[in-house]
């Protein structure tokens, strides 16, 4: 059962098309990953699920409802958060603060409950301090909660960044490049941890990944892009053995090289 799916999704920047009418099918609670070349128009797709790009033809539907037209924020409430190739925490945020941001959607609160510190308002505050160092000790992060978020490590970060994630309480949750910048045991924590989020959670994961080794470790379906078209999708084994994935990957550079 599909929890995603865009229909003739077509996104264009002037004369350039960045994604040609997509046609695509997340299935529920799978790890589903999009591989291309660099600029095959991976991170525009995720740009348009989330709502930070308006696709100008064709539809993107999360559980048949219509995504296109949406804010972002309105987005998240419905159930899609994500992490970007380039870490966006607030770096001079602790890391529970980061992570209280992220259920900043989901609390009730107002102005007059806050200055006046209502009963309800404070109950509020302490669910949401237990939630965030529930998702700290998810993520790996027990003990650093009052570390600033620029002192972590850079694998702690990216964990952090998926904690402030889940804090939306995503039924979809987008990875972009989540490996990015990783050494080969940071790799193998960061596939370990994806799996065990889908496992544990039972949520969606749809990622970006350049990474052969995190593709085919972690994938059950993958979806290959090219100048913005879908060219291929399969197992991994199926993906690995296309004759359009092989020259998508390696076609360019053999004729420039001849």
């Amino acid at each position: 059962m599909a929890i995603l799916s865009a229909q003739k999704m077509t996104k264009r920047f002037g004369g350039l098309v960045a994604v040609d009418e997509l046609d695509i099918e997340i299935k529920e609670q799978s790890i589903h990953t999009i591989i291309g070349p660099n600029g095959a128009g991976k991170t525009t797709f995720f740009n348009c699920i989330t709502g930070f790009y308006r696709p100008e033809a064709g539809g993107i539907f999360f559980n048949h409802h219509p995504l296109v037209g949406l804010s972002p924020d309105r987005i998240v409430r419905l159930g899609i958060s994500r992490t970007y190739q380039n870490i966006r925490l607030f770096p001079n945020l602790t890391a529970m603060e980061n992570i209280l941001v992220g259920l900043h959607g989901h609390l009730k609160a107002g102005f007059f409950g806050i200055v006046l510190g209502l009963p309800a308002t404070q109950q509020e505050e302490k669910e949401a301090a237990e939630e965030g160092r529930r998702l700290l000790r998810f993520v790996n992060l027990t003990g650093k909660g009052d570390l600033l978020a620029k002192n972590l490590p850079y694998g702690d970060q990216r964990r952090l960044e998926i904690g402030r994630a889940l804090a939306a309480r995503p039924k979809l949750l987008l990875l972009d490049e989540p490996t990015a910048g990783m050494n080969p045991r940071e790799t193998q924590e960061m596939m370990d941890f994806i799996q065990h989020l889908r496992n544990e959670l039972g949520i969606t994961i749809l990622l970006i990944e350049h990474q052969m080794r995190v593709v085919m470790g972690i994938s059950e379906t993958v979806t290959v892009l090219d100048y913005g078209e879908k060219i291929a999708e399969g197992t991994p084994v199926e993906i690995q053995k296309s004759p359009k994935v092989i020259e998508a990957y390696l076609g360019r550079s053999s004729q420039v090289v001849s």
